[in-house]
């Protein structure tokens, strides 16, 4: 076999074969599920379709490499993320209630929903979630007009959480990328603060994991990604945010509170610490339909993300699941959510909401209790992860809508432990470990060197009788990897078992993680050079233009480089001109022990190092590496009032950028 032939994409083994051979999915005729992801079609998508990201031919969204997504499923796919990758291939525009409410899906990850005055009196609609890129939610707000009235206006924008695929594309719905006067954003309460602190602090980390988590760089085909188990991937366009004018608090979000919004009510439920840390549903009086956000979806969702994330509250989330139907249960007719298909109740099935909504407000629950139950009888987070990964009962594994499609039980039982117990599993052995690169080479000297492990691992993975053998070759190999990034043999072979537990996968983000690792130590140098690929910036000026000061200082701190910094002591006095409403005009800026200090103040001259006047936009600027201070004097964005630029400059100089393309499966 050539070398080029040892770096492409291997078949399935036969124990993957017979791993997938024995998942039984209903056929499409039976699948209660199917007809629903079908219901209420009034355009659908055509099979090449594509958005180009603004000014380019660059796609930032395609359906046209899924084509091969037909028939049964192959070898090299789990036939139950088969059956929800053709499910979601249901795209284009939706009717949920007749003149009313109307969704585009396929357009992104998420769903973008429209809501409609139903008595028809008013043309005004209120947009829920614009989806991650500026180019597709103006592509799905053009395809609901076309089909509903080129005279509707947008009377506001509703954010159910504070995941940029619930509001990156916002700017995309407005003709000049400005919210126009009298257009409310509506979002829950802490929606600014987590959309900043998730998507910016971690920001730069958090994209490039998720480039492994939603397959982004794979290529779509049956050895490839096929789906991202909550839509079929992220959009690459434009995105950004915008300052709610209207926040949803505990006294607003009460049942049986209306707000109206222009022609529309609603009544809203807060819920934090559940599939976001700000987030809500609400429901539609009018129509009685209530829209669950991303909290009750069909599919066992996330307590810990994989692209990293806060650990979310599994307890809080049942309960706020079962207050929902508290709150809508007897009064909903109609369901839907900002990812997959909705739910209706019907004649044959007059409860399906109640049903749906309990069933997966148990699951949550069961694997909190269970989690903890084990953890109090001394089981650590890996053996509870293992001992109730196939425990949970069929009552609610067997419902298709609780499958692990996101989520799965295994690493969501993790997060429960996670959240109540921590990192650590009270073995001191584990306490203080050593990294990967140092551990590496001692458990390679151990077994005898490189050619040992790699031997073992071999026949380990050509002699596998479960899966459990793979996942042993695996973490074999990864210790060879990590004593010797150039060992191609370990490697390759370490490329060839992931790949096979990626095509065992039934969750879309554990198979692409997979993927996308056995890609990376297939293609990457041994030496760690980055690919000849544009880093995806998420941290973007019109982000930034949304962030309090409070909180672009924050920014700032994080990219500070504290040990380096320690050496340094500085006092800054900034007066601030275009700022956001509620910002300060000026503040002053500390540099002690290592840390940035911001505090809202007058500038006090006399006890500063220097004093300078810039615009909002140039600080903007600044915080994104976009421009030096001397660049900003030169465009008479930044004046010296007192003292010298050099202070500026020194902090500026401190201020570290960072490299988005870092390794994940080697060193």
């Amino acid at each position: 076999m050539t070398a080029s032939e040892r770096n492409a994409s291997q078949p399935a083994t036969s124990l993957t074969r017979d791993v997938n051979a024995a998942v039984s999915v209903p056929p499409p005729d039976q699948d209660p599920e199917a007809a629903l992801a079908a219901q209420g079609l009034i355009a659908s998508l055509p099979a090449d379709f594509t958005i180009d990201r603004a000014g380019s031919d660059i796609p930032a969204w395609s359906l046209g490499p899924y084509a091969f997504l037909s028939g049964d499923a192959p070898e090299t796919v789990n036939p139950s993320l088969w059956r929800n990758a053709l499910l979601n291939m249901n795209t284009g525009l939706f009717e949920v209630v007749p003149d009313a409410v109307y969704q585009v899906r396929g357009m992104d990850l998420s769903n973008i929903s429209f809501l409609e005055d139903p008595t028809g009196t008013s043309r005004e609609v209120v947009v829920v979630d614009p989806l991650i890129s500026e180019e597709c939610a103006a592509a799905a707000w053009q395809l609901y007009r076309e089909h509903r009235g080129q005279d509707r206006t947008i009377r506001a924008v509703l954010f159910t959480h504070s995941h940029i695929d619930h509001y990156g594309g916002v700017l995309g719905l407005f003709d000049d990328g400005r919210l126009p006067e009298g257009v409310d954003v509506i979002a829950p309460d802490g929606f600014l603060e987590h959309a900043v602190s998730e998507n910016v602090y971690a920001g730069n980390a958090m994209q490039r994991r998720a480039l492994f988590m939603y397959g982004t760089l794979l290529e779509r085909s049956v050895q490839g990604q096929v789906d991202a188990g909550l839509g079929k991937n992220t959009s690459a366009g434009s995105s950004g945010l915008l300052a709610p004018t209207y926040t949803v608090t505990s006294d607003v979000a009460q049942p049986g509170h209306v707000v109206a919004f222009g022609p529309v009510n609603l009544e809203f439920q807060l819920t934090p610490g559940t599939e976001a840390p700000a987030e809500m549903n609400f429901y539609l009086p009018d129509i009685e339909t209530v829209c669950m956000a991303e909290n009750a979806t069909p599919t066992l969702h996330n307590l810990y993300s994989l692209r990293g994330a806060q650990v979310r509250d599994a307890k809080a989330w049942s309960q706020y699941l079962n207050q929902a139907v508290e709150w809508y249960g007897e009064r909903a007719k109609t369901l839907f959510a900002s990812h997959f298909w909705p739910r209706w109740n019907t004649d044959e099935m007059p409860d399906a909401i109640i049903s749906f909504l309990t069933s997966q407000a148990d699951l949550y629950r069961y694997l909190h209790d269970q989690a903890l139950r084990l953890a109090n009888h001394g089981r650590t987070m890996t053996e509870i992860a293992e001992d109730l990964d196939r425990a949970v009962p069929q009552s609610l594994a067997g419902q298709w809508y609780n499958r692990g499609y996101y989520g799965t039980a295994n690493h969501d039982l993790k997060a429960v432990y996670q959240r109540y117990l921590g990192w650590y599993d009270g073995n001191a052995a584990h306490l203080h470990t050593l990294p990967p690169e140092q551990a590496g080479p001692r458990y390679v000297a151990a077994m005898g060197g490189a050619a040992n492990v790699v031997a073992t691992a071999r026949e380990t993975f050509d002699n596998a009788k479960a899966t459990e053998d793979y996942r042993w070759a695996a973490e074999l190999l990864s210790h060879a990897v990590f004593a010797d990034p150039t060992n191609h043999d370990a490697r390759t072979l370490q490329a060839d078992v992931l790949e096979q537990l990626g095509y065992q996968a039934e969750s879309g983000p554990w198979r692409n993680f997979y993927l996308a690792a056995a890609h990376e130590l297939r293609t990457r140098p041994a030496d760690g050079t980055p690919p000849g690929l544009p880093s995806p910036q998420i941290i973007t000026e019109a982000v930034l233009e949304a962030m309090p000061l409070q909180m672009l200082f924050d920014y700032l701190g994080i990219r500070l480089n504290g040990p380096d910094a320690a050496a340094h002591t500085l006092t800054l006095g900034l007066t601030l001109t275009g700022g956001l409403p509620g910002d300060p005009s000026q503040c002053m800026v500390r540099l002690r022990n290592g840390v940035l200090v911001y505090t809202a103040a007058l500038v006090d001259a006399e006890h500063a190092d220097a004093t300078y006047t810039l615009t909002r936009a140039g600080l903007n600027s600044l915080a994104i590496a976009a421009s030096t201070p001397d660049q900003l004097v030169a465009e008479g964005t930044l004046t010296v009032d007192t003292g010298t630029l050099e202070p500026l400059n020194t902090l500026n100089g401190l201020l570290e950028t960072f490299e988005f393309w870092f390794g994940l499966s080697t060193p």
